[in-house]
Formats: C-alpha cells, sequence, structure tokens
C-alpha cells in the first residue's frame, strides 16, 4: 500500500525522538513532516535535534524542515503529538478542527468525556466516542490518546484480570524510570543513590485512567468501571521501563496459578491483533522469583508486551504481582502509533 503522510509534532524531544525511531520504516506511515521550537524553526532536523536514543537517528528525516506546530504548516491527514501538556491544550485542537486525525501522547484530553484513552489490547471500541466528539466540537478531524505511560502495563493485566474474575480494589505502587520525565529529566544529585516518592500528578492519573479505558461505552458516553484504585509513585534511578507493583482484589477469588492462567491466556481483539505495532504476546508471564527487571525484560516483544512475574497470592486482598512495561515505546510513541493503526483499519483515517 501506499504509505500515509504523518506529521510528528515537538519532534526534537525524547519522545518526539521515539516517534521518529519507530516510524522509520513502518510499512503504512511515512514521515512528511515534523515540528519543533521556534529556535530550530526552519533548519534541517538533524542539524536542530539532538539524538538520544540508541542507534542513529533515521536518514529519511535528517533533511526535513522543522516546521511550526501549525495545520497551515503541516500538511499531512494524521500528527503524532509528542507535545508537552500545556501546549498541547492549545494546538491540538487547532489540528482537528482542520480536519486531521490527531495521535495524542499528551495527558491534555485524556480526562475529556468524548475523548478516548484507547489502548487496542483492551477497549478498541472506545473509539466509537470519535463521531460524538466531532459532532460535539464541530471537528472534521479528531483527538485520540494513549494513557500515561504508568497505566499502560498495569491495565492490560487488569483487563485480563476484570475479564475473567472481575475487579474490587487494586492497590498500585510505580517505580518509574527517569526517561519518563523527559529530557534532561531528573537532576543526577537528586536522583543517584535516591528515589524520589512523589511525581506530580502522576498518581490522579494511574488511579482514574485505567477505570476510564476499562469501562463501558454506553450512548456515546463512557461510564467508568466500578472498582477504586490507589497509588503510590515514585521515580527511581532507571534508564527505560516502569515497574508496577500490583495487589488486587477480584470480585471472584482465585488462586494465584488460575490468575497467571488468565494472563497467559489473554488474547488481543481480533481487530487489533495482527496490527505492524501489535504485541507478540501482549502479556508475557515470568516464572523467575526475580523477575521481571528492566534491564532485561524492557524490550520483550520489541518494548510492546507487557511483562509480569511473582504472580502469587496475598494476605489481604487476593493477590499480588510485578508488572514492567516499556515506559516510551508501549507507553508513549509505541502505543501512541498502534492506535494510528488500529483507527486507519476502523476508518478514521484517510490516505491524504
Amino acid at each position: 500500500m501506499k504509505r500515509i503522510p504523518v506529521a510528528v509534532l515537538a519532534a526534537t524531544g525524547s519522545v518526539g525522538q521515539r516517534f521518529v525511531q519507530l516510524l522509520d520504516g513502518h510499512p503504512w506511515f511515512e514521515v512528511v513532516a515534523v515540528t519543533g521550537s521556534d529556535r530550530g524553526m526552519g533548519k534541517p532536523y538533524g542539524e536542530v535535534c539532538r539524538w538520544l536514543l540508541p542507534g542513529d537517528m533515521p536518514e529519511g528525516v535528517r533533511n526535513l524542515p522543522v516546521l511550526p506546530s501549525s495545520p497551515e504548516a503541516v500538511q499531512a491527514p494524521l500528527v503524532f503529538s509528542a507535545l508537552p501538556t500545556e501546549i498541547a491544550r492549545e494546538v491540538e485542537p487547532a489540528f482537528a478542527q482542520a480536519g486531521m486525525a490527531v495521535c495524542s501522547n499528551a495527558s491534555a484530553y485524556r480526562k475529556e468525556p468524548d475523548v478516548p484513552i484507547l489502548l487496542p489490547e483492551v477497549n478498541p471500541d472506545h473509539a466509537g466516542l470519535i463521531p460524538v466528539q466531532q459532532s460535539r466540537r464541530h471537528w472534521t478531524g479528531w483527538i485520540v490518546t494513549n494513557p500515561n505511560c504508568t497505566s499502560t502495563g498495569m491495565t492490560v493485566v487488569l483487563k485480563a484480570l476484570q475479564d475473567r474474575f472481575g475487579l474490587k480494589r487494586v492497590f498500585a505502587v510505580s517505580m518509574q524510570a527517569l526517561s519518563g520525565a523527559g529530557y534532561p529529566g531528573v537532576p543526577a544529585m537528586d536522583v543517584i543513590d535516591n528515589i524520589i516518592p512523589f511525581i506530580s500528578g502522576e498518581e490522579d492519573k494511574v488511579e482514574w485512567e485505567p477505570r476510564k479505558m476499562l469501562g463501558k461505552l454506553v450512548a456515546g458516553e463512557i461510564q467508568l468501571a466500578n472498582f477504586g484504585i490507589s497509588a503510590h509513585t515514585n521515580r527511581v534511578n532507571v534508564s527505560d521501563g516502569h515497574t508496577v507493583c500490583l495487589t488486587i482484589e477480584l470480585e471472584t477469588r482465585a488462586q494465584a496459578e488460575e490468575v497467571q492462567e488468565a494472563l497467559r491466556e489473554a488474547q488481543v481483539p481480533e481487530i487489533s491483533r495482527d496490527l505492524p505495532s501489535a504485541p507478540q504476546p501482549p502479556i508475557l508471564v515470568r516464572e523467575e522469583e526475580n523477575r521481571p527487571q528492566p534491564r532485561l525484560d524492557r524490550l520483550t516483544g520489541k518494548g510492546m508486551t507487557t511483562v509480569v512475574g511473582r504472580v502469587r497470592a496475598d494476605p489481604l486482598f487476593d493477590v499480588r504481582m510485578v508488572v514492567l512495561s516499556h515506559n516510551t515505546i508501549r507507553g508513549a510513541a509505541g502505543g501512541s502509533i498502534y492506535n494510528a493503526e488500529l483507527l486507519y483499519r476502523m476508518g478514521y483515517i484517510s490516505k491524504s
């Protein structure tokens, strides 16, 4: 197929670079435009961008001029937004109003009732909010978000357990990688030999976003899933990969072995199963007593697989486990690209 032209907004930042890297050679999408700050405007991307990721900058983007983040400057039917939240709130609606599809990594619109937080493994039916959004806002385009990078892996796991046993209460403690703070991120003197037990706004996202994603779309509105989440979020001295310790009370009590079986047997909905970025497998359950570990397991399934370990009985709730997800691949750029693949298949993205 002829590849769909796409733009990456805020392409010089750490998440923007991950978009550029993952889109290089993508079978459906081709980066034709990149945007950045005023200081780099009009200059080649290869000259402006300080490349932070392993490997070389893709050759196909080196000579693209850095453009302003405006629909007048960017001509592409699909844009991937790595914009900071406060800028995204102002900029993304302009693209949607101009008829463009916006797959956003920003949190600016996640709480809007007509904007889906999409995980193709979990809630492809929530794409049904797009026509509602377009009607209410008089847009010919749309905005769809991916979840917070910590919410991502735990929601994939909770979906499998919700389907098999039901959920009552969830207690979550995160150990979040430095790359989740962007670049340059957390000062070295703050995080070396240290754990920072506060990430602004993060606990609210982790406690609320999974309930939206695991809720039901009824008559153009999402009814939040009826279970509670209590979260502690912490920044730790790890480069990539968010680890979450989950303790879960189920509606139907189950043994740890039954929970492991449910996780192993979890299937991606058929419409999402064979997309280019679909995780293979969606969930990997490790048997070792000391896994998952970020350094060893974060690139499982090219960074798209959710890795689970230490599944065991809990003396207060029912079951506890450790969940690992790559925060800048599955939890950010890769997740947004996976959303775009799903939405193209569903007919929400045009080729021009």
